[in-house]
């Protein structure tokens, strides 16, 4: 578990976003995000390793076909998911989402660098949740961290 001084910048402002869209969403004061994953949200980004403090540092590594062959198999094996993808980069891997079988929202990525060019006030954690109980889906708790 990440203690509150430890965990990413773009969680913080995932966390500061959540605390404007979900009502009674409070900063949990860690980083660890299983009571999401087991509510089914996988949060994945297409690189999953770098050294510290130097993003995109094990970029071409291999990561971003695995992560291909995850979205992939997320689009053609499953129904309804809602797909978040923050950034430019997420948006061009995620060009192969069948939009007819799933959901898509996109942003900006939460890095400190771009958060406050349409990030902040996305509200996607809430029109995630309007677009799964339209699908007849449990929505997520949000809070349950």
């Amino acid at each position: 578990m990440l203690h509150v001084n430890l965990c990413f910048k773009s969680l913080e402002n995932i966390y500061k976003e959540l605390s404007t869209d979900i009502e009674d969403f409070t900063h949990p004061g860690h980083g660890d995000l299983t009571g999401w994953a087991k509510q089914g949200v996988l949060l994945l980004n297409a690189v999953l390793t770098v050294r510290a403090h130097q993003a995109t540092s094990h970029k071409e590594r291999g990561w971003e076909q695995f992560t291909d062959v995850v979205v992939s198999w997320l689009n053609k094996n499953l129904h309804g998911v809602v797909f978040m993808l923050w950034g430019a980069y997420a948006q061009r891997k995620g060009s192969s989402i069948d939009r007819k079988r799933h959901h898509v929202l996109q942003t900006v990525h939460p890095s400190p660098l771009s958060v406050n060019r349409g990030f902040f006030g996305c509200r996607h954690f809430s029109k995630t949740n309007e677009l799964l109980k339209k699908s007849g889906k449990k929505p997520i708790d949000w809070r349950a961290l």
